[in-house]
């Protein structure tokens, strides 16, 4: 069943490939490595690459000599998956519904995709049914406590006056109910009890290197909780808020570098 932040969240990505590439993309494929090395993908791996994007992960693990499968429920999103990895099989599918028979794949891999649903139970229950006996699945997303690089986003809308009065908007959220600690031992702990085994969850931790013209594409374009903040701002709000982002970064930036440090929470199972 779709909850309201699966459908903000089609509508947030809705034609907005090139956005996420121009923004979001470097900073996601950081943990790419990791995350195929504990799904055990090399040559002759028959992979899945769930919420493949532009094909950051695809890309990876075909390099690697794996038969890649790779779908997105975005459109634009598949358009750019296709072009980086023309012998990838690329398709759309929504999570927590994949068009797969149960144990098709050697190893399924989800690399920011679970931050993205609303039952996270659900969705890595369905990465685990079309993993086969003994594959392995792999997942990453971002931890909570935000580390700096998410919370400057806090920031700017807090000194923008985008948390208080008229002006104020928030994206939807995962319903406590259903909601997991974004810790390892939550993340870990939602893998586990969906039946998979040896489970591990790890924290990786990097400087994420951008400029600040990039970094400020992805809220102009709609993306983020920055983004869903402004959707529907008047175009004077919008240019208060750039000039309060462009203020805040400054202090961040080294020779034309913005440096931030940030984390993810990588784990991985055992079907």
């Amino acid at each position: 069943m779709r909850t309201t932040l699966d459908e903000h969240e089609r509508r947030m990505w809705q034609g907005r490939a090139q956005a996420y590439v121009l923004s979001f993309a470097t900073l996601c494929a950081y943990p790419v490595h990791a995350l195929l090395d504990v799904a055990g993908v090399g040559h002759d791996t028959a992979v899945l690459d769930v919420g493949t994007g532009p094909g950051t992960v695809a890309k990876a693990a075909a390099a690697r000599g794996a038969a890649v499968v790779a779908v997105d429920p975005e459109p634009t999103m598949i358009a750019e998956a296709w072009a980086a990895v023309p012998g990838a099989d690329v398709r759309r599918a929504v999570l927590p519904d994949l068009p797969f028979p149960d144990g098709s794949f050697d190893a399924v891999v989800a690399n920011f995709v679970v931050n993205h649903v609303g039952d996270p139970a659900a969705a890595v229950a369905e990465l685990r049914r079309v993993v086969r006996p003994g594959g392995r699945v792999a997942a990453t997303v971002w931890p909570r406590p935000s580390p700096p690089l998410q919370l400057f986003w806090a920031d700017v809308a807090d000194a923008a006056g985008l948390t208080s009065g008229p002006t104020a908007r928030s994206a939807p959220r995962v319903a406590p109910e259903v909601d997991f600690a974004r810790t390892t031992g939550g993340f870990g702990g939602l893998l586990s009890a969906v039946g998979l085994r040896d489970v591990a969850c790890e924290t990786i931790e990097w400087q994420h290197e951008t400029t600040v013209d990039a970094w400020w594409s992805a809220p102009a374009n709609g993306l983020g909780a920055l983004g869903a903040a402004l959707e529907g701002a008047p175009p004077a709000k919008v240019e208060q808020v750039r000039q309060t982002f462009e203020r805040l970064a400054r202090a961040h930036v080294v020779d034309g570098v913005l440096r931030m440090p940030t984390a993810a929470l990588l784990a991985s199972g055992t079907r």
